[in-house]
């Protein structure tokens, strides 16, 4: 197979990202993606600060127009009365972010990647990672071999490069699923604004996110094997699908660049829903670590400082945004016995 400068496993948000920025540096990039899309994913309620990203990687006007399902802000029933959590505003009003389906931003992103001349291989399986003398060179897939001057690793929660390598991972919690699922039907109490419920086995996140689709997204602090039943509020509206679940275990990959690799998006570090902003954060460390693999090739004596300083702003991130979810949590009805003294 033909040489690259950069191929990159995963084709979601983050993995998208990447190839996005990489490619308008006019990098040879090639995408590889196990599964054919559209594949399913949970709905998203996505942050404002995404719409500016998106914008910069060309799927802004397909996916933030007129017909995209605006929300303020949500409300949170957590350590006394109901208070709305808004995003915030300048002149031009208020704040707003924006319910979407995960299929429209996987296809959206894809879109853009293929069109600055991406190489998309899907449906595509990594098998091996290629190295030599203890520097990543390429992967071996289902497809044949493809090498590259850098591999990104965007495969999300498996953290596939990881594992192949063998990279330390620091895990901050005790293994924890989220499940999630849909519901058929229209509330009022949500029609708004989504709401995060706190009780004493964990909190329930409720959004409609469609006219006559409500999402749910439940996570129980202890016991975690199985989730406790929904408000009941909602026990009158029929499901759609079955029930899934996802692993949110706090963890970071404390070295998540070296010779010849980077990993983005959740295969580097990631944090329960409550954190919120986790597309953001997945498009940020794709467009970070683009940047740094841009320095790495223009600069070869860079190669070092860049990897350095990618993982010096990956744990720093992670470092505050677990900081302030343990303070959330704190502050929950029933906080987890988990949690670190403060």
């Amino acid at each position: 197979m033909k040489p690259f400068d950069v191929v990159i496993i995963g084709a979601g948000p983050a993995g998208s990202a990447t190839a996005i920025s990489c490619a308008r540096h006019g990098l040879r990039v090639a995408l590889i993606e196990r599964q054919a899309f559209p594949r399913f994913r949970p709905g998203e309620s996505l942050h404002p600060g995404i719409e500016p990203l998106l914008q910069q990687l060309g799927a802004a006007e397909q996916l933030c127009g007129r017909t995209a399902r605006r929300f303020d802000g949500h409300w949170v029933h957590w350590d006394g009365a109901p208070r709305f959590n808004g995003f915030g505003a300048d002149d031009r009003g208020a704040w707003q972010g924006f319910h979407l389906e995960r299929a429209q931003l996987d296809a959206a992103l894809l879109s853009s990647a293929a069109a600055l001349g991406v190489e998309v291989n899907q449906p595509c399986r990594a098998r091996r990672v290629l190295t030599q003398s203890n520097r990543v060179i390429g992967v071996e897939t289902d497809s044949g071999c493809f090498y590259a001057t850098c591999l990104i690793d965007a495969s999300g929660a498996g953290c596939w490069l990881g594992r192949q390598l063998g990279l330390p991972v620091r895990h901050c919690s005790p293994p924890l699923v989220a499940r999630y699922g849909y519901l058929q039907g229209h509330s009022a109490t949500y029609a708004t604004a989504a709401h995060l419920l706190a009780d004493p086995d964990g909190w329930t996140w409720i959004a409609q996110v469609e006219p006559q689709l409500l999402h749910w997204t439940r996570l129980t602090f202890e016991n975690n094997g199985r989730s406790a039943s929904l408000p009941l509020a909602l026990h009158a509206f029929p499901a759609v699908g079955p029930i899934r679940g996802a692993d949110v275990t706090w963890r970071i990959t404390t070295t998540a660049a070296g010779a010849g690799y980077f990993l983005v998006g959740d295969a580097a570090n990631r944090l329960d829903p409550a954190s919120s902003h986790g597309v953001l954060k997945a498009l940020m460390s794709g467009m970070q670590a683009a940047q740094a693999v841009v320095d790495c090739l223009c600069k070869p004596a860079l190669q070092i400082p860049a990897q350095a300083q990618y993982r010096h702003w990956l744990n720093a991130g992670f470092a505050r945004d677990m900081t302030h979810l343990r303070n959330f949590y704190r502050q929950h009805p029933c906080p987890p016995s988990w949690l670190p003294a403060a």
